[in-house]
């Protein structure tokens, strides 16, 4: 018997029924290469995107406003020719415009790609994705079980330019969570700020409650990133900054109204991340509040970003992993936490906060119903 061959549509619904061969017209017709495709087609889209930055396309563009090719080029002196086709790769991914001849910003390149844009991420995109030669090594990466170059290696060097590209985003997200949170009515909050980075949190507390003092932690090398932005928005004299591990560092007991883990725990697995949030909730006075901000896995872990992040988490980290809402929940409220709850203030940015109790808490078993882990004392 031959192996069934494709065939047109009208053969399929005359012939191809569920009753005699199982899925309706599904079985024979090939699916598309499209998602396949994608793929392929995504490296050199970073790229030509990577490649526009770094030679201050967009920014030039910024300054001359619309341009022929020779225009732009008198300023960026590239081979014309060249040039040409990766202007129009940026026009062809919808990042520029290009009428009659002449290449132009659009509103995406506006607030996004150029260096002073009010969203911009162009220092984040060449680092995003980690080191790019520890995706060229996955395969050996997923048989080892560790990436050969782990940015635990050298960990200022991939993180500082990491920290600085997401401010924008970062600082907006958390200036937005005051909308729910509401810590700028708070009387005199003790923040801190663990792995700050460039400290957006601690910054858009302190902006947004003059009474707030906000302690910062990053390592070594880092830790000036947040010198510099505190100095920035004026801040500087109500932060104190304490470089080190934030598994090690000396943390001052029951003293702090809220602590910040801001996109930290991904990189930590689920024992660091279980560590963090001891530490966390022993540094916070009853009734403090703890912000876990990060990229959360869906339950089916189906959810392309946040899948992704734990797929570059697995290049290029030695215990870095994506992890879902409930697992993050169930640390928490083994850590003793209660009241979790989770919050978006801007798209695609989430946090789960959760509160440390008055009272103390006892643990008690699950029961059969689903119901809470735990239980207040009274």
């Amino acid at each position: 018997m031959q192996p069934p061959r494709d065939a047109p549509y009208p053969e399929l619904k005359a012939s191809h029924t569920i009753e005699r061969v199982g899925r309706p017209f599904t079985d024979r017709k090939p699916p598309p290469a499209a998602p396949v495709w994608a793929v392929i087609d995504g490296l050199g889209r970073y790229h030509v995107l990577v490649a526009a930055l770094e030679l201050d396309v967009f920014d030039t563009l910024g300054r001359l406003g619309p341009s022929s090719v020779d225009e732009v080029n008198a300023v960026l002196g590239c081979s014309p020719s060249h040039l040409r086709t990766l202007l129009d790769a940026v026009v062809a991914l919808g990042l520029l415009d290009q009428v009659a001849g002449r290449y132009e910003l659009n509103d995406t390149a506006r607030r996004y790609l150029v260096s002073d844009g009010p969203a911009t991420m162009a220092a984040l995109v060449p680092v995003a994705p980690g080191p790019h030669d520890n995706w060229r090594h996955l395969a050996e990466t997923v048989r080892r079980g560790r990436p050969a170059t782990p940015i635990e290696d050298d960990p200022a060097a991939f993180y500082l330019p990491l920290v600085e590209g997401t401010f924008t985003t970062m600082h907006r997200c958390a200036t937005r969570s005051d909308r729910q949170l509401r810590w700028s009515a708070m009387r005199a909050p003790r923040v801190l700020d663990l792995g700050a980075g460039a400290a957006p949190w601690a910054i858009a507390i302190c902006e947004g409650n003059p009474s707030a003092t906000a302690v910062v932690n990053d390592i070594p090398g880092v830790i000036e990133a947040a010198a510099r932005a505190c100095d920035r928005f004026g801040v500087t004299d109500r932060v104190e900054f304490r470089p080190g591990d934030f598994h090690s560092i000396p943390i001052e007991s029951e003293s702090y109204d809220i602590v910040v883990l801001g996109h930290v725990c991904r990189t930590e697995g689920a024992d660091g991340t279980r560590a963090l949030l001891a530490r966390a909730f022993s540094a916070l006075r009853p009734e403090g509040l703890l912000i876990l901000a990060d990229y959360f896995v869906d339950p089916e872990h189906k959810s392309p970003h946040a899948v992704v992040m734990a797929a570059t988490m697995m290049a290029s980290t030695v215990h870095g992993n994506g992890f879902t809402t409930d697992e993050y929940a169930g640390w928490i409220r083994d850590a003793g936490f209660e009241a979790i709850r989770l919050i978006e203030p801007i798209g695609f940015q989430q946090q789960l906060v959760a509160v440390r109790p008055r009272l103390p808490v006892r643990r008690t078993a699950t029961n059969d119903t689903g119901g809470d882990r735990w239980n207040r004392s009274i």
